[in-house]
């Protein structure tokens, strides 16, 4: 088996994308809503983390994430959403066996990178709505770091073995990829080999990162709302819960798209298709969104750019 898997590789050398089967007609309609927000992703993104950078105000471990998860946002629909614009306008829709393997690796690296940077960005949360006086110490520069470099290893590694099981199958039935980019779900239905291993390793991944991510969130907003509650004041119960809002609302677009994409049945794959969509493009559009809209430090900071540019002007 594993010198058939090592023949094929060799002959393999690139894998055709359906792509988001739609009449020929509407191919330049959906170009053109790819673009439009891809567009808005690099527009969000790139301000958000403009801003953060060079407002002083905006120095502290909270907007230090939030840029981090800008970077993250833009990165991942990068990986993606450039290839499959050029692949609705060609007539081949091809990606190469090198381009495949980097693809996958990339957008499983940043996807699982984000979950952990939103359960560091929980944790920031509490520590300062929980223990205020301790929270520049807490969360100093070197640990928010950690923290964020912590989570890139855990998307380097579960990449390296997403990887690893899913390019080792042997592809001796068809190169045809039925999806806009190249997931895992989509290769192994194009393989010959036997993918029980494949599926093991994927659900033990997504347990893994899944849980921790999960229970770090969960257990540090338990403790939010605990003390919150105790707060006298409806003013500072508001003001203390509006600190988070944006957070959790980011939170759940995220887990609500990917729980979307991952549970559509498996006999519907345009459904999985849209459900991508929502996740690669919608999500990283939407996230600068919740946080500029509902955080007054950043609106004011954007007021701020705004002005100096109208004084230029």
């Amino acid at each position: 088996m594993g010198d058939k898997g090592g023949d094929n590789h060799s002959e393999v050398t690139d894998f055709i994308l359906v792509g988001i089967r739609v009449r020929p007609e509407l191919h330049s309609l959906l170009f053109l809503l790819f673009l439009i927000v891809y567009g808005m992703v690099l527009l969000g993104n790139l301000s958000m983390i403009g801003i953060i950078v060079t407002d002083p105000r905006l120095n502290t471990p909270m907007y230090f994430f939030l840029g981090n998860l800008s970077i993250i946002d833009l990165s991942y629909s990068t990986v993606i959403v450039p290839k499959a614009m050029v692949n609705i306008l060609s007539q081949k829709k091809t990606i190469s066996f090198a381009g495949c393997v980097t693809q996958l690796f990339l957008y499983a690296l940043f996807m699982v990178t984000e979950a952990f940077v939103l359960a560091a960005m929980a944790y920031d949360r509490f520590i300062a709505i929980c223990n205020p006086l301790l929270y520049t110490v807490r969360m100093s520069r070197s640990l928010c770091i950690q923290l964020v470099a912590g989570s890139y290893l855990c998307g380097w590694v579960s990449s390296i073995l997403q990887i690893s099981v899913t390019f080792s199958m042997s592809f001796c039935a068809s190169r045809v990829i039925d999806h806009f980019y190249c997931d895992s779900n989509p290769i192994e239905k194009i393989s010959c080999s036997n993918i029980f291993m494949n599926k093991m390793v994927s659900f033990s991944l997504a347990v893994l990162i899944i849980l921790p991510t999960i229970i770090v969130i969960v257990v540090s907003y338990m403790y939010i709302v605990s003390a919150v509650l105790k707060i006298r004041s409806s003013e500072g119960r508001k003001k203390a819960f509006s600190t988070c809002s944006s957070h959790l609302g980011v939170v759940s677009l995220l887990y609500g798209t990917v729980s979307f994409v991952y549970l559509t049945p498996p006999n519907n794959p345009e459904l999985r298709k849209v459900a991508s969509v929502c996740y690669i493009l919608f999500t990283p559009m939407l996230n600068p969104l919740i946080y500029s809209l509902r955080n007054k430090d950043v609106k004011d900071a954007m007021k701020k750019v705004i002005w100096k540019k109208k004084v230029l002007l």
